[in-house]
């Protein structure tokens, strides 16, 4: 119709009515819905509220004694560790006397060292060798040093040494056959071996030692000469020690004869 004014503009469709059960539009800037929780809200706690880590103690770390409410075991290797590196240094088990006779030889003048040491083995170069390198601070320093030189003695050491020793004397009241039996076997050994029978005791008691000597000797005569120089030698060793120990412990003189008792 000529008069109609919106003739050939574009029709636009009729708004259809919302359906039951239909979304409606969402605003434009409308906020999203929050999704909620199913359940109650838990209380954050200490372990759970954030915030920064907290670094572990020995008291909270996994797997502490402590946190489990337990003390460590006695004698743990970890207890054993802390108390080595912690602890007090163990005292020498050698008592007073040691120190004293320590301090005495490492304080004594070059020529009475020697002399008291000469005492205690025969040879001139053993005896210098260990005052010269005083002081020493234990009774086992000293005689660590006594072996080292006893090992290194020449042939010519071993010989002045060997010649110094005097035949072990028998504790009083010995029976006469003991004693007759003792001096023969010992006129023996030196005839054969042309020096005195050094033997060290101190492993033994007093009643077992001429026993014990008696039948050392009877078995040492049958060695070869190199076999008997070289064990000889040994005893001469153990003796030196035997008599340091108690010129550092003990009063008397250290060589004073040996006594097998």
């Amino acid at each position: 119709m000529a008069g109609d004014s919106t003739a050939g503009a574009p029709k636009r469709p009729p708004r259809l009515p919302a359906r039951a059960g239909t979304p409606t539009a969402r605003p434009r800037h409308a906020p999203p819905e929050t999704a909620r929780a199913p359940g109650p809200a838990r209380r954050a706690t200490p372990e759970t509220a954030p915030g920064p880590a907290r670094r572990a103690t020995p008291e909270t770390a996994p797997g502490s004694l402590r946190r489990q409410g337990a003390t460590p075991e006695a004698g743990a290797p970890g207890q054993r560790r802390a108390e080595a590196r912690t602890g007090p240094i163990p005292a020498q088990s050698h008592g007073p006397h040691a120190a004293e006779g320590l301090i005495r030889l490492n304080a004594a003048t070059a020529h009475d060292a020697e002399a008291a040491l000469l005492a205690c083995c025969g040879s001139r170069r053993w005896a210098q060798r260990l005052a010269a390198h005083r002081p020493y601070p234990t009774l086992d320093a000293l005689l660590a040093a006594a072996d080292e030189a006893s090992y290194d003695l020449s042939g010519a050491d071993l010989d002045e040494a060997l010649a110094d020793e005097t035949s072990a004397c028998l504790p009083p009241g010995t029976p006469a056959a003991a004693r007759t039996a003792w001096r023969a076997a010992h006129a023996e050994y030196e005839s054969r071996f042309r020096h005195a029978f050094v033997i060290c005791l101190d492993g033994h008691r007093p009643e077992e030692r001429l026993n014990q000597a008696l039948s050392a000797i009877h078995t040492r005569m049958s060695h070869p000469a190199e076999t008997e120089r070289a064990i000889a030698a040994d005893e001469l060793r153990r003796l030196a020690r035997s008599r340091l120990s108690r010129l550092v412990t003990g009063p008397g003189h250290p060589n004073s004869p040996s006594v097998l008792v």
